[in-house]
């Protein structure tokens, strides 16, 4: 007996553009870019009016700008963007709780068990498409299918606005004419050999032989066949905080040099994962930086400490690797810095000796405005830099 197509991948459309157009209408149809068009600044994301001219998401403003030179820019408002990713995967978590986000835009869904209360995996695609643009004045494509694989490469096919259900025991064949590169796990490198190979679709890497594959890709290349058949053991990850690490980057739009400001930033990080490890209800055992000197010379720091989820705890590991780090390097500008955390685990902290309660309530009162009126909504004055 097939599995039932139950798994749904929902990925809002254009997530950033669509939320911009709701506050400005007027350019509807119009190629629009949410990013920086400065020499530094890269792509969020392009309407795709923008994306017929070749643009999309981590490329060069610079090539963009070649690309498309009458788009629209828009700086991002990730204030702005954060309540409505927030009511999306709100409603992901109405019909089950085996949720899988990908991103703020983006999640897998298990709906197996959920068809009494609200219908087969299609129907629960449809109504989560209706209220979606009820709840949030957006849209979202879903793809539907028996596994995470096929549905992520059936959701991209349906954008911008679609939905598209794959029936188990199709998969191959619906893979088949699509580009080598839709295949998720496909990058530049791997579909470059493949195409020396004379393979330009996925139904041509389904056709060459294990042996082959596995010569040039070692078990990649038996994972890589299997996922041309559209055969895919991944499960969604149930519930929040399934990422391995969580980390915050801020590019600066003039390379920075004065030490209160850059350490007023990794405060604002160190805040900002607290937050995040607080909601998934999880604590690190690492702490990292990351610095990037102009042009693009970029070094990293790590420490291991015992169990940290507190913001004054990251940040001061973090800022200790920082003073050690900026030391190094001269003092030099400092075009990009950035705190992550890993070696993820369950909470589980007793206050220190001579330790209250009060920082965990100053914490959570910081994330509780952040949460309730975006994520810049209450800021460090040193993170604003002299334009404020």
């Amino acid at each position: 007996m097939e599995p039932a197509p139950t798994v749904l991948h929902v990925d809002l459309d254009a997530f950033y553009v669509s939320m911009e157009l709701l506050r400005h209408p007027e350019l509807r149809g119009m190629p629009v870019i949410i990013g920086h068009p400065n020499a530094r600044g890269v792509v969020s994301t392009a309407s795709y009016e923008a994306r017929r001219f070749g643009v999309h998401s981590a490329m060069p403003s610079s090539t963009a700008r070649q690309l498309c030179p009458n788009a629209i820019w828009l700086p991002p408002d990730f204030s702005f963007y954060g309540p409505a990713s927030s009511a999306f995967h709100a409603i992901l978590r109405d019909f089950t709780p085996a949720v899988e986000p990908a991103g703020a835009d983006e999640a897998y869904l298990d709906v197996r068990g959920s068809e009494r209360l609200f219908g087969t995996g299609p129907e629960i695609a449809a109504t989560i498409r209706a209220r979606v643009r009820a709840e949030t004045g957006i849209t979202a494509s879903i793809g539907v299918s028996a596994n995470k694989l096929v549905s992520k490469v059936a959701s991209d096919a349906a954008k911008p606005d679609g939905m598209l259900v794959v029936s188990p025991g199709t998969e191959a064949a619906f893979l088949a004419p699509r580009k080598l590169r839709d295949l998720p796990m496909v990058g530049a490198r791997t579909a470059a050999v493949l195409e020396s190979l004379g393979v330009t679709t996925i139904g041509d890497l389904a056709a060459l032989p294990e042996s082959l594959l596995v010569a040039k890709f070692g078990n990649h290349g038996r994972e890589l066949r299997n996922r041309a058949h559209g055969r895919h053991a991944g499960r969604v990850a149930e519930g929040r905080g399934s990422a391995r690490s969580i980390s915050r980057e801020t590019t600066f739009g003039e390379d920075e040099s004065e030490a209160g400001r850059l350490r007023a930033i990794l405060r604002g990080q160190a805040e900002r994962i607290a937050t995040d490890l607080a909601n998934t209800g999880r604590s690190a055992r690492t702490v990292s930086l990351k610095l990037r000197f102009p042009p693009f010379e970029t070094i990293t720091r790590a420490r291991s400490e015992g169990p940290v989820d507190l913001a004054d705890d990251i940040y001061a590991t973090a800022v200790s690797l920082f003073d050690a780090a900026w030391a190094e390097n001269g003092r030099r500008p400092v075009r990009l810095i950035g705190v992550g955390v890993s070696g993820l685990q369950p909470r589980a902290r007793q206050l220190r000796l001579g330790e209250t309660p009060a920082r965990d309530a100053l914490a959570g009162t910081i994330a509780a405005v952040r949460e309730k009126f975006g994520d810049g909504s209450l800021m460090r004055a040193a993170e604003l830099g002299d334009r404020h």
